[in-house]
């Protein structure tokens, strides 16, 4: 009976962090890179013409719900788009992540109500009681 060669031990896979936990240059730098994507590729393909049932804020990268979620949607393309993705991977990211994600953030109360092209509106995060202890 023979045992096996030891293997040398494998780094674990680096995945791609949310943006919502980076801070400094790496946020600056992963901001940059979403906004490179919405750019040239979301909104050309994909962004629908502004009305008031579709809010839209040119200035989207000031609403942080709108950055987590266009970031979120940006990770979900790169899996699912990618060279390694199964051929059902566009169909995919289309039916449980774009639909979705652009209905909720140009929904009339969504996080762009009150932004017009060009002119973006601060939002005010709701309060929340202390929590007892």
């Amino acid at each position: 009976m023979t045992t096996p060669e030891p293997q040398p031990a494998q780094a674990p896979e680096q995945k791609p962090a949310f943006i919502l936990y980076m801070d400094g240059p790496e946020y600056d730098e992963g901001l940059h890179r979403l906004t490179l994507w919405v750019r040239h590729l979301l909104l050309p393909v994909y962004g629908r013409e502004v009305t008031s049932g579709a809010e839209w804020c040119s200035s989207w990268w000031k609403h942080p719900e709108a950055v987590a979620q266009f970031y979120g949607l940006w990770m979900a393309w790169q899996e699912l788009t990618g060279p390694e993705s199964g051929a059902t991977g566009p169909s995919t990211w289309h039916r449980d992540h774009l639909t979705h994600i652009l209905a909720s953030l140009r929904d009339p109360s969504g996080p762009f109500s009150g932004c017009k092209p060009g002119r973006h509106r601060a939002k005010q995060p709701p309060e929340m009681d202390p929590f007892p202890s």
